[in-house]
């Protein structure tokens, strides 16, 4: 058992050793770990005036940890959401050096004791069917952007698909004739498949026709034939969502994200009657409660229309509590 307090050799074992010998994990956790580091070591650098290969493991003590993640609210405008990932990623490394490093135990124990943040529970955005098929023409079709692009939508507001399970597709994963499907590959590498209605696996096998021509076994490549990066999904979402808010001014208003076609396709499905917990299914939830949000959703456009009629039997008042404290306590 190494005795070191030395940060980069625990560090570089923690990676090689544990995350990508021992527990395997995918290369979208490698990823997510990899950048919450590189993101903590360069704060740490501004703040001990230390290089990161010269940081010892007591140099990331809690007070730095709870600075780190306080700048990432200030600076970087991070969601709770993602501040606690960043969180996760450095109590996963601290879980593995309390064996490694047991020296350490009570400065390690002082790291795990930070507490995530409770993140505020917000209505998820999503497309309205007049956004929807605004989003579907505004590609131009006469060109292989556009009908790559055209292709990426269309599944993915079919499918549901998370921005990485679409980049990471390839063309064999796509299954066309009677009981038509597309193959996934979720978090923690499970593997789920999707069915395609007529017109989206009609769209596909056309995209596949053409793109198999083009060699190479990815399913959406860039110009180049390389894999999307997240940056480049943004960026041609972006560009068509500016295309089709002419024909749908309500899109101008609307921060489209990859994510919101997801939420978009299950807001269909279950505007469709489709159950629950099918759609839970669908979208590859580990627990229902991940897709209880996606009910709330629609019962605020149930709410939102309510609002907007008029009381049986006399005007509409205000309700005024009798006592000042008596309203204070209602507002808690």
């Amino acid at each position: 058992m190494s005795t070191s307090a030395s940060l980069a050799p625990l560090l570089e074992r923690f990676f090689t050793q544990r995350l990508m010998r021992e527990r395997q994990v995918s290369p979208h956790t490698i990823v997510a770990y990899r950048d919450t580091f590189r993101l903590l070591l360069a704060f740490a650098k501004q703040q001990l005036d230390k290089p990161p290969s010269r940081l010892q493991l007591t140099d990331l003590d809690a007070p730095l940890i709870g600075a780190f993640l306080d700048d990432l609210e200030k600076h970087r405008h991070v969601s709770a959401r993602t501040r606690n990932l960043r969180l996760t990623a450095i109590r996963s490394f601290f879980h593995y050096a309390q064996f490694e490093a047991p020296q350490h135990s009570a400065h390690i124990q002082r790291v795990l004791a930070i507490p995530g943040q409770r993140p505020t529970r917000r209505v998820v955005g999503f497309l309205t069917r007049e956004e929807i098929e605004a989003l579907l023409a505004a590609p131009d079709r006469g060109s292989w952007g556009g009908r790559r692009d055209y292709a990426f939508l269309t599944l993915a507001l079919q499918a549901g698909l998370r921005v990485a399970e679409m980049t990471n597709l390839k063309q064999e994963d796509l299954v066309f004739g009677v009981g038509a499907h597309v193959r996934a590959y979720g978090k923690g590498r499970k593997e789920r498949c999707t069915p395609l209605t007529r017109q989206c696996a009609a769209v596909l096998k056309g995209w596949l026709t053409e793109v198999v021509h083009a060699g190479g076994e990815i399913l959406f490549p860039s110009a180049r034939g390389g894999r999307l990066s997240s940056d480049a999904v943004q960026y041609l979402l972006a560009k068509q969502v500016a295309v089709a808010a002419e024909r749908c001014p309500s899109l101008a208003a609307k921060r489209v994200t990859p994510h919101v076609l997801r939420h978009s396709a299950a807001m269909e499905l279950l505007q469709a009657g489709v159950d629950i917990t099918v759609i839970a299914l669908w979208l590859g939830h580990e627990s229902i409660k991940t897709t209880q949000i996606y009910l709330d959703a629609h019962l605020a456009l149930k709410e939102a229309a309510l609002a907007k009629t008029k009381p049986f039997g006399g005007a509409a008042t205000r309700y005024r509590p009798p006592d000042s404290l008596m309203g204070f306590l209602k507002s808690l």
